[in-house]
């Protein structure tokens, strides 16, 4: 099976080591290729997709700049896909292109793996980017009680919680001087902006705001301990990390490339033996 990824700055993605794992461990021999914008020409998503598909791959995952635009390439789109309006996930079928959103089915796919059953509650969101537009609608179909944006674009998150409201989900925004005052309120911290990766060190919020009561995901997972994340575990809140996302998403995405439910059905089984390896790998856990 021939996939590949389609994005800028892609080339210490770990996609590849995820989808090849996946299919050796369920059977399918897997090409995963990386079609970096920033190493090779291209055009447009579209001339990249038809040139994929002319080459026979089955599908591609989408990532910066070009999730909203793959939407447009569908004919067919998940429901979860159409709520985001961006797509990670273009499936090559006979009848045409479908669009998957599997940070969306992904977010909460590994929230539950991590956290169990446990309410989101009042959740915290920075960052209303693509990963935090997926986020933020998985926060909704998981019960949040209400989805609290903050952006360093302010209208970026009044346009995601006009969005989220549409949907039926409660949401509101707060300016970063509000932070102080808000975080404490809040069961649930999210951070989905680029402040922690090896690239943007840092923590998106004051360190001394999480306490205990908390649960944290944070998307970042090079590293895959953030500051964050070991900010949370000191006071020993829960954590969901950045690993959690990568994987159920990864997982989601290969399922959808099957044409064997047989094999999706091995795929999903193998989710929680691929979230073992990559934690052990990349957070150094038992």
């Amino acid at each position: 099976m021939k996939l590949g990824l389609i994005g800028k700055a892609i080339m210490n993605s770990s996609s590849p080591d995820l989808h090849v794992r996946l299919g050796e461990l369920i059977g399918i021999p897997t090409t995963y290729d990386l079609f970096d914008a920033n190493e090779q020409p291209i055009e447009s998503l579209e001339s990249q997709v038809r040139k994929v598909m002319a080459a026979g791959y089955r599908g591609v995952n989408v990532t910066y700049p070009w999730k909203e635009d793959a939407m447009h390439l569908a004919n067919r789109a998940s429901e979860g896909a159409r709520m985001v309006g961006a797509a990670n996930t273009l499936v090559f079928e006979e009848s045409g292109i479908f669009a998957e959103n599997t940070d969306f089915t992904g977010f909460v796919s590994g929230f539950h793996a991590t956290l169990g059953e446990r309410e989101p509650g009042r959740v915290l969101l920075l960052g209303t980017g693509g990963v935090g537009k997926a986020v933020a609608f998985g926060l909704g179909r998981l019960g949040a009680l209400e989805v609290v944006l903050m952006d360093l674009d302010p209208a970026k998150s009044r346009q995601l919680a006009a969005e989220l409201k549409a949907q039926g989900f409660a949401a509101s925004t707060i300016t970063p001087a509000q932070l102080a005052e808000t975080v404490p309120a809040c069961d649930g911290l999210v951070n989905c902006t680029p402040i922690g990766h090896e690239k943007s060190p840092g923590c998106p919020l004051p360190k001394e705001l999480v306490a205990a009561h908390h649960w944290i995901f944070d998307a970042v997972y090079v590293p895959a301990v953030t500051e964050l994340v070991a900010a949370a575990r000191a006071v020993g809140a829960d954590v969901m990390s950045g690993v959690g996302l990568f994987v159920f998403q990864g997982v989601d995405a290969f399922k959808r490339f099957c044409e064997d439910e047989s094999k999706r059905a091995a795929a999903e089984e193998q989710a929680a033996t691929l979230y073992a390896h990559y934690r052990r790998e990349l957070l150094q856990e038992p």
